[in-house]
């Protein structure tokens, strides 16, 4: 074979090594016969100057498509059976990632009171967005025959109970105040965790859970009862008013010592789902014009030829829509934009994808299926030699794209959670997150996130990847799974009268409002 010469990251160019891509595939566990031919099949593609970026995207792609082929070809030769695993991705590994998923919310949670740890590093405290999710996913268990009915209902009244009746107030060790709930609590004592705050948009995923479940817990018994009892108290007692400071929009949120924090939930992200709670409040309401007040930040931004409401993290274009089903429905903004949330989601994550093809910084992966920046864990706040370039690396952050920070780390439950508004791109990558890269699964399903460009003294091709799992990836794994499979919490929260009011004094029109 003709010498060539390979760019590296550093712009620096060396002869293209053929044992070092070998080694790196070998290291999937694929095929010897696949590899080889993988390896042998690159030859035609090189020239002078190509990226070893380039060279690996193609070299994973192929080896996936080679794989995919003789798993089919092998199909063909054996004879067919009713356990016989789909050689696509379908129902039954979509089926498979919400079950092992699911695991998490039954061994990290405290069965006295229903909290649910915020991840699963030993000693970790309570999250109550992690609640939140919780009690939808319960409702997704007993549909999809994972718990029963009965264990589904005991759950729900453990969380209810406890936040009914803990404290709420100016102390301290209180658990929260005005109807709203501190971030972290003592997964035991349930009292406020540490010096963290009382969070809006926190307390805002914890309600939506305790609707959701008000809504799916219908039937006339007196368990059932008290949970739809509890949930519309709990909700009704929320102060939104008093969360505004003085203001048209919602603060963050507050602290006993220090009182509100100085930012506001401005600029498009996750407050959609607590502006439409808010204004959907029977007892304190906000006015419309607080939801105008917001919307009237966003930044309309044209990224790689796609036009949508700017945001950076993906996950800010998936948590509302985990609950509410915004397709076909649009607010003041959106009539003037001609689209709806949905579909700004939608090229929310297009972008995503394409930013990660472009790969402006060169990290190791990214390509077209290999993507998801987001609000995640990280290598840590440290600088880096990698391949001659001093890289910066972070802890947990809320990554974007395209304009940062990126450090490299990708967060695969992020994909997932776009799976209702773009299939097509989704499930690629996933396939191909949990074929080429073992390592990013753990005791409950996707890990956090993990970062190839990461120096690895152990296994260098591996890089780092984090070692905990946390309960909103995964409840957002669970229930976005299921809103593409059966749209559930889409049709429970349709039928929660306060979402509907929220949605309407918002100013949102057409289908199903």
């Amino acid at each position: 074979m003709t010498t060539v010469n390979v760019t590296k990251a550093s712009g620096e160019q060396e002869p293209y090594d053929e044992s070092k891509l070998r080694n790196t595939l070998t290291n999937t566990g694929a095929d010897e016969q696949i590899i080889e031919h993988t390896v042998k099949s690159l030859r035609k593609k090189l020239y002078d100057g190509i990226s070893t970026q380039t060279i690996y995207k193609e070299a994973f792609d192929r080896l996936r498509q080679y794989s995919n082929h003789l798993t089919g070809r092998q199909k063909a030769e054996e004879p067919a059976s009713k356990h016989a695993e789909p050689s696509d991705f379908g129902e039954n590994r979509l089926e498979a990632l919400q079950r092992h998923a699911f695991e998490y919310f039954l061994h990290e949670t405290n069965p006295a009171n229903g909290l649910v740890a915020d991840n699963s590093q030993p000693g970790a405290p309570a999250s109550i967005a992690s609640v939140g999710f919780a009690l939808a996913v319960y409702a997704v268990g007993v549909e999809r025959g994972w718990m029963t009915r009965a264990d589904a209902i005991k759950c729900t009244l453990a969380v209810l109970r406890f936040f009914w009746t803990s404290e709420q107030g100016t102390a301290p060790g209180a658990t929260g105040h005005k109807g709203f709930y501190y971030h972290f609590l003592d997964m035991a004592t349930g009292r406020r965790f540490d010096k963290c705050e009382l969070s809006t948009v926190d307390t805002g995923i914890l309600l939506a859970g305790m609707l959701a479940a008000a809504t799916f817990f219908n039937h006339d018994s007196e368990d059932e009862h008290e949970i739809r009892t509890l949930a519309n108290a709990i909700y009704r007692r929320v102060d939104w008013q008093w969360a505004c400071n003085g203001g048209a929009t919602i603060t963050h949120g507050w602290t006993p010592k220090n009182g509100f924090l100085p930012y506001r939930w401005e600029g498009y992200d996750e407050a959609s789902l607590l502006y439409v709670l808010a204004l959907g409040s029977p007892s304190h309401p906000l006015p419309k014009e607080s939801y105008t007040a917001w919307t009237s930040t966003y930044e309309w931004k044209k990224i790689y030829g796609y036009e949508f409401i700017y945001g950076g993290p993906l996950f800010i274009h998936q948590y509302s829509h985990i609950w509410i089903d915004f397709r076909g429905i649009q607010d003041p903004f959106m009539q003037e934009k001609g689209i709806d949330y949905f579909e700004n989601s939608r090229r929310a994550t297009y972008v995503q994808r394409e930013y990660a093809i472009r790969n402006p910084l060169d990290f190791t992966g990214y390509g077209e299926n290999f993507w998801g920046i987001t609000a995640s864990d990280g290598p840590g706040w440290t600088t880096r030699k990698v391949n001659g370039i001093d890289r910066s690396f972070f802890g947990y952050v809320a990554r974007g794209a395209p304009y940062g920070p990126d450090d490299g780390t990708v967060a695969p439950w992020v994909v997932v959670a776009s799976l209702p508004f773009a299939p097509e791109i989704v499930l690629p990558t996933i396939q191909n997150f949990q074929d080429v890269y073992p390592q990013i699964t753990g005791e409950y399903c996707l890990r956090c996130s993990f970062n190839l460009s990461y120096p690895n003294n152990q296994k260098a091709h591996d890089g780092w990847t984090s070692s905990y799992h946390y309960g909103i990836n995964l409840g957002s794994v669970i229930l976005m799974i299921e809103n593409y499979r059966s749209g559930l919490i889409w049709k429970l929260m349709r039928d929660c009268p306060y979402l509907v009011t929220g949605l309407r004094q918002a100013g949102f029109t057409n289908v199903w409002l």
